[in-house]
């Protein structure tokens, strides 16, 4: 019978966390549990390293950056990490990201806030009213004049 080939470990993949030192992420949270559990985190001001160095001994291997808050993230910034592909921001919105940079250098900004979730899911079960009722269908008509004409929207 052979015998199998010893499989490496599984690597997780590297993403830096970029936030302001000031904006700490509780311990016994379950974003970071579960963060962690499928990301390598790499989080600097974890580090008793100084922020410069640790950025400059990690930079060539990160290609993921999360930003916490509303770090700001230049183009100076951008160049300390040379093969950085994609960000993901926590935050509403994007305006602390020096877009133009990103895209000059093919970097993916992407946004998964939960800042405007409950208000997008108002909106949707809104619009699921909308189009199953034909509200707006049928404001149109009225508006239009058209109901002595067509007849559509019985009382």
């Amino acid at each position: 019978m052979a015998d199998k080939e010893p499989q490496q470990p599984e690597v997780l993949p590297i993403v830096l966390v970029h936030r302001l030192p000031s904006f700490k992420i509780p311990s016994d949270s379950s974003f970071r549990d579960q963060l962690r559990s499928q990301f390598h985190m790499l989080d600097p001001h974890e580090s008793p390293e100084p922020y410069d160095s640790f950025l400059a001994r990690h930079a060539p291997f990160i290609r993921v950056l999360m930003t916490i808050g509303y770090s700001p993230i230049s183009a100076e910034f951008l160049e300390r990490l040379p093969v950085l592909e994609l960000i993901v921001a926590t935050s509403a919105g994007l305006n602390h990201i020096d877009l133009p940079a990103c895209w000059s250098r093919g970097i993916v900004v992407t946004n998964v806030s939960l800042a405007f979730a409950e208000d997008v899911s108002d909106c949707a079960v809104g619009l699921l009213i909308d189009v199953l009722r034909r509200i707006s269908a049928a404001d149109r008509f009225v508006r239009g004049r058209l109901w002595p004409v067509k007849e559509n929207y019985p009382l």
